[in-house]
Parts: C-alpha cells; sequence; structure tokens
C-alpha cells in the first residue's frame, strides 16, 4: 500500500479519535484497563468498541491508533504493518501503546500484534467476528491475552445516557421515568447510535451490513438468498425453540450441515445466540433443539417480520443478553414443564429463572410456576426468580422462597 496514503488514514483517523470527548462510559472489569496482556475486544457492529478503547485511551497521554474497516485500507496486507510503525514513531513519537479496531480484517494481523507484545508494548484490539478473532487469538497469542465480549447498552449504561442517577430506593417518580426509559429500551434497544438519533431504520441499515458485508462476502455464500431467509426467519422467532432439520425442510436449504454453518456464521457476528437444553450428556445437549435470542430488543423490533407484538419475547431476550453480560453459563429446562433459564456454575445448577409479561391470569401463574417448580427439584436450585413487566411479590414453593419482580428492577440491581 502506498505509504502516503497511509500516513493519511492515520493522521485523519488519529485525529478524529482523540477528539472524541462525549461519551457514555461503559461499565466494564477495572482489571480490563490495568493488565499487562493483550486486550481483546469482541462484540457486534457498532456496539461502541472503538469508544470503549477511547475510554481506555484516556488513561494513556500517547499512544497510537489504527481502525482497519476503512475502504481506503482495501490494499492493505501484512507486509504494511511495519509500515504503520514507522508511520507512527514519525508522527507521534516513541510510545508503549497501541489501539487497533476491527483487526481482523488484516490477514496475518495475530503475528504482528505478537510481535508488538514481544517487544513490551501495550495492545488493545477490537474486531467484530468472533471465530476469526478467537481462533487466531488462540493460536498465537494462547495465554498473552484478555477477552472482553462487549454488548450493546445495558439497561444502567441507558440510564446512564440519559443522566438517570441509580440509587438503593426509587419513589414514585423515580419509577415512573424507570417504566418510560425501560419502554424505549424494549422498542430501540442499547446500539449506541440508535439511543442517541432513536432511528430505526439505522438498525434495518446495520442488519443489512453485517449479512452481505461481513457474511455473505466474506464466506462466499452461494445459497445468499436462503441464508437471507434463515436470519430473518430466526430473528423473527427469538425466545423460541428451533430445529436444524426443519429449518433445512421449511426454508428448502440444500443440507443441515449448510444451515448448522449458516447459524454459525450469525453467531460468528454476534446477530443471534443459541441457548442448549440442560442436560449432563454433552452428546444430548449439542443434539437437543436449541432456543434463538438476539443481540437487541431494537433489532428485533426494526427487522423481524411479526404479525403482533409479543412482550414475553422481547423480556426474555433482554435477561438472556443480561445473563450473558454478567458472564453467566446459560441453559433452558425442559421436561414435563418449561423453565427459560438455568444457571450453571463449576457442576451444579445454582439459579432457575422464568420470564413472563405478566402473571396475572391464574393459567400463566400455574404455567410460570409449574415449570420453576419442575426445575427447582430436578436440581436442588438454591435461588429461584420470575421476572415480569410490572408485577412483584414473593411467596414459597415447600421450603424454597420465589421472588417476583420486574425485570427493570432486576436489570439495575
Amino acid at each position: 500500500m502506498d505509504k502516503n496514503a497511509l500516513r493519511l488514514v492515520i493522521t485523519e483517523q488519529s485525529k478524529i479519535f482523540k477528539s472524541q470527548k462525549d461519551y457514555i462510559k461503559r461499565e466494564i472489569p477495572p482489571f480490563f484497563f490495568d493488565t499487562n496482556k493483550i486486550v481483546a475486544i469482541s462484540g457486534v457492529r457498532r456496539c461502541g468498541k472503538s469508544t470503549l478503547l477511547r475510554q481506555i485511551a484516556e488513561k494513556y497521554p500517547q499512544f497510537y491508533y489504527l481502525n482497519f474497516d476503512d475502504e481506503r485500507l482495501l490494499n492493505f496486507d501484512a507486509g504494511d504493518f511495519n509500515n504503520i510503525l514507522e508511520i507512527f514513531f514519525e508522527l507521534f513519537g516513541t510510545t508503549g501503546v497501541f489501539f487497533f479496531d476491527e483487526v481482523q480484517n488484516v490477514d496475518g494481523w495475530e503475528k504482528f500484534v505478537s510481535r508488538l507484545f514481544n517487544e513490551r508494548y501495550r495492545i488493545f484490539i477490537t474486531g467484530s467476528n468472533a471465530k476469526l478473532l478467537s481462533s487466531e487469538l488462540a493460536t498465537s497469542l494462547t495465554g498473552r491475552h484478555l477477552t472482553l465480549n462487549l454488548f450493546p447498552f445495558s439497561f444502567r449504561e441507558y440510564l446512564s445516557y440519559h443522566d438517570f442517577n441509580l440509587k438503593e430506593f426509587y419513589d414514585t417518580k423515580d419509577k415512573s421515568k424507570i417504566k418510560k426509559y425501560f419502554a424505549q429500551y424494549l422498542e430501540f434497544g442499547g446500539f449506541p447510535e440508535v439511543v442517541k438519533s432513536r432511528n430505526k431504520n439505522e438498525l434495518v441499515q446495520l442488519y443489512q451490513d453485517v449479512l452481505i458485508k461481513d457474511l455473505i462476502v466474506r464466506f462466499k455464500i452461494k445459497e445468499s438468498k436462503a441464508f437471507r431467509e434463515l436470519g430473518l426467519y430466526l430473528l423473527s422467532n427469538i425466545s423460541s425453540l428451533v430445529s436444524f432439520n426443519n429449518l433445512q425442510k421449511f426454508l428448502g436449504i440444500k443440507s443441515v450441515t449448510s444451515v448448522k454453518n449458516y447459524f454459525g456464521f450469525l453467531e460468528e457476528a454476534y446477530l443471534l445466540f443459541n441457548v442448549p437444553k440442560f442436560d449432563f450428556s454433552l452428546k444430548k445437549q449439542m443434539i437437543n433443539n436449541k432456543k434463538i435470542y438476539a443481540i437487541d430488543s431494537g433489532l428485533y423490533e426494526a427487522v423481524s417480520f411479526k404479525f403482533s407484538h409479543n412482550k414475553g419475547r422481547l423480556l426474555e431476550n433482554i435477561v438472556f443478553l443480561e445473563l450473558k453480560r454478567r458472564g453467566n453459563e446459560v441453559y433452558y429446562f425442559k421436561d414435563k414443564s418449561e423453565c427459560d433459564f438455568l444457571i450453571r456454575r463449576g457442576n451444579k445448577i445454582t439459579e432457575a429463572i422464568q420470564v413472563t409479561d405478566s402473571i396475572a391470569s391464574p393459567e400463566t401463574r400455574r404455567r410460570e410456576i409449574a415449570g420453576l417448580t419442575e426445575a427447582i427439584k430436578k436440581h436442588s436450585v438454591k435461588s429461584a426468580l420470575i421476572l415480569t413487566n410490572d408485577h412483584e411479590e414473593e411467596f414459597r414453593i415447600g421450603s424454597k422462597k420465589i421472588i417476583v419482580m420486574p425485570v427493570w428492577k432486576w436489570l439495575i440491581e
């Protein structure tokens, strides 16, 4: 790549990056700021990875920055990495910290990063593809990196953006405000730019960008129409059980293997997640139907094909995302009845959670409690929750206390 063109890109990007001042600080573990290891921040496009880099960069008076998700860098290859160093040293002098955005766009990046690490530089990188980033890190940088999976704004971060002061007790006026913000959060989700604009068209464009640029083009998917239909179908059926065999027949995709591969691509781009049914047999976990969740409630609202609003599905999706943010290992339970989430720590199931819009009707209340009761008994669960849109109470199942609370309240605990 032409060195002068590269110098221009670095100069312009660095100026823009350093000028960012007005941003919401993300809630991340403090040790990610202080570690001497390579920090890899991974997550869906536009979830705020670059802004988080800027937050980290505040700690350093001098640093180098380059974003590889720039059309001017299409001809950049591994042979240009040394030119980067020369330009950095020439423009900014000598410092010990590198920030690289969307580094997975360049083949061979991991060898360059490994060289910098061996020379005792501090390195922070981001990427939008889980498999590419994790496999390359595992191959070349084993034991020398920490990975942070970044999601769109949590509800706590959403409230922070709106300058709402989180505290221990909330009066009626506070609760009214929180409920208003929570309704917006359900509808528009947590992508930072959409939180600001409240423009759902941006979510549609984001979805198309990920589908086409990150997946269809990158993985050279020939059945692009079937792949698009699969993505739309799954996004339209969040919080539902799906079977790869049934999807293959329903969508007319050439093989079940193709369905699994396509779903894997959607997961790698962080658009969708799957939750397995809990079983002590790993083989059964692999072959049982999966529950599907989306990266963001706003994305579901903007893109999915639906005939009616289903708040229960949205609430369940939001709870799943928060469980993932908190680093939980998540399963669903299904026997005679169903329970939405089982949380596993070590070799034990420690928590069972049901999510529903309301338990006002006797039928819904019986169904939700039946699934929770069965899960509690089968796994000797210590903690049990029913999360609803706006209901709060406590009751007992035998000796076990069941807490019922609004999702919004659980999210900000």
